[in-house]
């Protein structure tokens, strides 16, 4: 159980890596995507960096530590 936690906590971390740079690379580009998509990506970081918080408690809880 506690490998399936880790595997989701590393899609989790990885998801959220990957909308950063996302919203870094439109925030550089700027234009219409920027204006249009900023926002929503940051958001979605935020709840993909929630949802690892949360895994990762969820894995200390399993793990007893």
């Amino acid at each position: 159980m506690e490998g399936f936690f880790t595997i989701l906590i590393i899609i989790a971390l990885a998801l959220t890596l990957l909308v950063l740079f996302v919203g870094i690379g439109a925030f550089a580009l700027g234009g219409k995507f920027n204006a249009k998509y900023s926002n929503k990506l940051m958001r979605a970081r935020v709840l993909m960096q929630g949802i690892a918080i949360i895994l990762f408690a969820v894995l200390m809880l399993l793990s007893g530590k």
